[in-house]
């Protein structure tokens, strides 16, 4: 199989120069990804049956649709899906998404740079350096010219990063796969288990009085800081409950409650009538959504506080992304992990740390799926977002051999 390793080596500067076209869009989730999709759209269509697939506004009554800070307009934005092969084998789904978060200070995030081996700029790594690796392996695989029994779907999808809209839609269009990869950067680990994260939204009401009278007034933010207290707690808890979960024993702290905003009052000289605060929970897959979402509430409801607990008002309303695992002796690991031994490298596996769109296809769609791609995930959202020019070449050979022998094996 030195014919792979060659090939991609042959395509490297194309999957290259792809990536600094990607990077120059200011895709902005939620806003900016019209141009990216059909941009893309334009170089993927000679590979295969390629679409631009509609997300349907009654998308947002879905339960598992995430709400953003901004409206959004599905009008124009839309999902990309490429489809190679036939329904006559396996049928392995590869994702990621086009979409990126904003910037702030950061003059030159979308001015692609090359230097000494990396490319930088927004979505560097995540996750425009994951679809220049899924470009790589369709330059690829048409100058091999091989023969895929089986189907392989490419899903580049949008609205990644508010919580998972675009690859939501597409799962309730009814696309399945026999596996599913989903292009993060876990830096060429093999992640067949991934930590969820939820949002919170808590609004604690007070009494407001003039300081002079403070005596008549019920602080809200002294209740929250009655709270904390009770919160924190809760917290070690969880803590101690996750501390032996498999694949993510080497992270510092891999679960947290943090407390992210804090608005309230209205002058220094008034008692605060109403406190409002927004956090998130990060948690194993020893745990899921709705039990957080319990505990949560019950810290609450056991606080011993009459005051609390008549005046405060507890909400979900953004992001909701459930933890999820698969046996690390599935094919699709196995499958996996040979490729990664074929390409040269010591086969890895532990725990993604952020969430993402892979707990979708295993808690809606019911498939195996694995998280896995170059790069480091501490690049990402960073204002020095970039990713190793070496990373993309070397996965572009693992993905190509993992195709090859996905299609090979026997429908599961």
């Amino acid at each position: 199989m030195n014919e792979i390793k060659k090939v991609i080596e042959q395509s490297l500067d194309e999957a290259k120069d792809f990536l600094k076209e990607l990077i120059k869009f200011e895709s902005i989730s939620g806003i900016g990804e019209e141009d990216i999709q059909n941009f893309i759209y334009g170089k993927f269509k000679n590979f295969g049956e390629c679409n631009l697939v509609e997300i349907d506004e009654e998308i947002k009554k879905d339960p598992e649709y995430t709400f953003s800070d901004i409206p959004v307009d599905y009008s124009k934005r839309k999902n990309l899906v490429l489809e190679i092969g036939r329904n006559c084998g396996n049928i392995l789904i590869l994702n990621t998404h086009s979409d990126v978060v904003p910037t702030k200070n950061w003059d030159k995030a979308f001015i692609p740079e090359e230097k000494d081996g990396f490319i930088t700029g927004r979505g560097a790594v995540d996750a425009k350096g994951q679809i220049a690796v899924i470009y790589l392996v369709l330059l690829a695989l048409k100058r091999l010219k091989l023969d895929i029994s089986g189907k392989l779907i490419i899903e580049i999808v949008i609205e990644e990063e508010i919580g998972g809209n675009g690859t939501l839609s597409l799962i309730r269009k009814g696309y399945r796969g026999d596996g599913v990869i989903v292009l993060e950067p876990t830096n060429l680990k093999i992640a067949p288990a991934n930590r969820g994260a939820i949002w919170f939204k808590l609004k604690i009401k007070g009494k407001s009085v003039h300081m002079g009278k403070i005596w008549e007034g019920v602080n809200a933010i002294e209740k929250f800081c009655y709270l904390f207290d009770k919160l924190k707690e809760y917290e070690k808890k969880l803590i101690e409950e996750s501390k032996n979960v498999d694949l993510f024993k080497k992270f510092k702290q891999p679960v947290q409650l943090n407390l992210g905003i804090i608005k309230g009052g209205a002058w220094p000289s008034m008692v605060c009538g109403e406190v409002e605060v927004e956090g998130g929970i990060g948690f194993l897959p020893n745990k899921s959504l709705n039990q957080i979402k319990k505990e949560f509430e019950d810290v609450i409801k056991n606080c011993g506080d009459d005051w609390i607990l008549s005046n405060y008002e507890l909400s979900f309303p953004k992001l909701h992304n459930d933890s999820y695992s698969i046996s690390p002796k599935h094919p699709l690991v196995k499958i996996l992990k040979d490729a990664v031994e074929e390409t040269g490298l010591t086969p890895e596996m532990e725990g993604f740390i952020a969430s993402c769109d892979a707990r979708l296809f295993n808690k809606l769609g019911n498939m195996p799926v694995i998280v896995f791609g170059p790069g480091l995930l501490e690049y990402a959202h960073s204002d020095d977002e970039k990713i190793k020019i070496e990373d993309i070449k070397i996965a572009g050979e693992i993905f190509l051999r993992t195709i090859t022998k996905f299609m090979e094996v026997k429908k599961w």
